[in-house]
């Protein structure tokens, strides 16, 4: 630890606290409780040989695990922290609430472990896009020399930097699940995005208007800039909602020519009308589209937003330009996986919901979509009906196919439609070889699934693989 680390204080010394969950999060929390004096229970429904080696680990420092039953409130708990994805319907909850027992989540917990000269937060959350847009931003405000990491919902426990000090960083990019903002009321961050809302998780949040809501309180206490999407009005709506510290402003970004307060695009620049001097009529040059990899609309978007984001933390134009340089997607979020015979292949895996799947298939011309898997209650006549003059063909695989594929016959009947009925992971040979079939030279076969991978697949990185591994056996047969 770095000479600014936590040390044990009153609040958490001897404190009775139960941790819901043995994930990433929950063993992040019950660790760094532990460390500072508190008494700690997990829970957790599981009892597999998996949960009972995390149990025991955690055993060595004193930490309880009680495996099999995550409904029982343990016996004297003065707080409960909860993993990221446990419902706020959980019986767990109701037994705390009836207790008199507050719950919050480990981003909670986090903030209030911050000490008083602790990195100040650039938080970002949005249906889709969110983990893109944080690894963006810290790739900027490493490019500007800062001390930076990417942490939260994008997998490094934000508990465990926090525990760092408050000298090991000079600013964090934070990504945020609408899980996390549930669970954390007293996060006040420097600057905020919400980059897009799309139903989504509602069967957590139960509803459209809970989900924007828990979305929208990132923007709560913001002290410099609540950035939002122009092209998206619910976003901007929650920043009019939200109760910031005097003198905030709301910063829009769009793929437009930015008005004042605005980031945009004109002949192909990224430009800043938000931090500058006189916004009525200067204006900032910051990157080039071709700066950014891959220069899809939606990810010229995401870009945009770190780029405001890195701006109101007072990040210089060329720091901006050469992070976007800097920086490589991740595997499956619209990659190039090879050439075959005049056809493009894209891996956009990560589009598990309507949403990212229109954005993937808006950022090309002619396509043969493949698509299908568990549909998390989706429906997609919109999505079908935005697109469908795009649409050169569709393969069909997984679970809820059927749904696309009603939906293809409502709203794009011309179509050519071929409907796998298997969902065994061998599947994905043929769905690209029946792809290859439809395509033409010029044309693009996206996977941009709109769902989500479990009927076939562990997660959605397996089913990119996958994919990407039936192109090559495709570019190998010379198919």
């Amino acid at each position: 630890m770095g000479s600014g680390q936590v040390t044990p204080v009153s609040p958490w010394q001897g404190m009775n606290i139960t941790v819901a969950g043995l994930g990433v999060s929950g063993v992040s929390a019950a660790r760094a409780l532990a460390g500072l004096g508190a008494s700690v229970t997990v829970v957790d429904g599981g009892d597999s040989e998996t949960h009972r080696a995390k149990a025991a680990e955690l055993a060595g420092i004193g930490v309880v695990a009680r495996l099999g039953d995550a409904e029982t409130l343990p016996d004297g708990t003065e707080l409960v922290v909860t993993s990221p994805g446990w419902k706020p319907s959980s019986p767990l909850f109701a037994a705390a609430a009836e207790a008199g027992v507050d719950v919050v989540g480990d981003v909670e917990i986090a903030w209030r472990l911050r000490g008083p000269d602790a990195a100040p937060w650039l938080a970002i959350t949005g249906t889709n896009g969110k983990t893109t847009t944080t690894q963006m931003l810290a790739s900027i405000l490493r490019a500007a020399g800062l001390r930076t990491a990417a942490v939260g919902n994008i997998g490094t426990p934000i508990i465990d930097v926090i525990l760092e000090g408050d000298d090991a960083y000079d600013v964090l990019a934070v990504e945020l699940s609408s899980y996390q903002l549930h669970w954390a009321p007293s996060l006040r961050a420097h600057s905020a995005a919400v980059l897009n809302l799309a139903p989504d998780h509602l069967d957590w949040h139960g509803s459209m208007e809970a989900y924007a809501a828990d979305k929208g309180r990132i923007y709560e206490g913001n002290q410099v800039a609540c950035v939002y999407n122009v092209a998206d009005p619910a976003t901007e709506d929650l920043v009019r909602e939200a109760d910031v510290e005097e003198g905030a402003r709301a910063i829009g970004f769009t793929l437009g020519t930015p008005g004042p307060s605005q980031l945009g695009v004109v002949d192909g620049i990224l430009v800043d009308r938000a931090f500058v001097d006189n916004r009525q009529k200067n204006a900032q040059e910051l990157a080039e589209v071709a700066d950014v990899d891959p220069p899809a609309p939606h990810n010229i978007a995401n870009a945009l937003a770190a780029a405001a984001l890195a701006r109101a933390y007072g990040v210089k134009p060329a720091a901006v330009r050469d992070g976007l340089r800097a920086f490589t997607p991740d595997a499956h979020r619209i990659a190039h996986v090879a050439d075959v015979d005049g056809v493009a292949y894209i891996d956009d895996s990560k589009a598990t919901n309507t949403h990212a799947a229109e954005a993937s298939l808006a950022a090309y011309e002619s396509i043969v979509w493949m698509a299908g898997g568990l549909a998390k209650g989706a429906t997609f006549d919109e999505l079908v009906s935005r697109s469908a003059k795009r649409l050169r063909g569709v393969v069909l695989f997984g679970q809820d196919r059927a749904l696309i594929r009603e939906a293809l016959a409502r709203h794009a009947p011309q179509v050519p439609v071929v409907d796998l009925d298997r969902t065994d992971t061998g599947a994905m040979s043929q769905a690209v070889r029946e792809a290859a079939r439809l395509a033409r030279p010029g044309d693009t076969v996206l996977m941009a699934p709109a769902c989500a991978s479990m009927d076939m697949f562990t997660n959605y990185n397996k089913r990119g693989d996958a994919f990407a591994e039936a192109v090559r056996e495709l570019g190998r047969a010379g198919v």
